[in-house]
């Protein structure tokens, strides 16, 4: 039992600090500079661009704070499930794009996140303070 509660906590902050980063750079970097580093920024909508990056901060955001103060802990599987759900989307239109080669990334972290909503919702619980 003490393992997959560290299993989880790995992978919640090994997520957050993912998608922390990644997230903050799609939602501040400029267009033209995410174009450079990223193939798909540059075809998107930027209101699209941002909006990703804001979810993923969101999402990184809920994997650790709930669980940290206690406070509404039930929130830590919903965010790890909504970023399963943004990595699903990101692989299907990687796929749609014919970018075979960026699905790896987004289909491991996807099972991640899926790892972390099914362990937080029915092997370790957080409790409430």
């Amino acid at each position: 039992m003490k393992s997959r509660v560290i299993s989880l906590w790995i992978a919640q902050i090994l997520l957050a600090a993912v998608f922390g980063m990644v997230g903050l750079m799609k939602a501040t970097a400029p267009i033209e500079a995410l174009a450079q580093q990223l193939a798909w920024p540059g075809a998107a909508p930027v209101w699209l661009v941002r909006f990703i990056g804001i979810s993923e901060i969101a999402g990184a955001v809920g994997l650790i704070l709930p669980a940290v103060t206690g406070i509404a802990p039930a929130l830590v599987p919903l965010a790890a499930l909504g970023l399963t759900v943004v990595m699903a989307l990101a692989t299907l239109f990687h796929l749609a794009r014919g970018e075979w080669q960026a699905v790896a990334v987004p289909i491991a972290l996807a099972g991640l996140a899926a790892f972390v909503a099914w362990g937080r919702t029915r092997k370790a619980l957080i409790v409430n303070r």
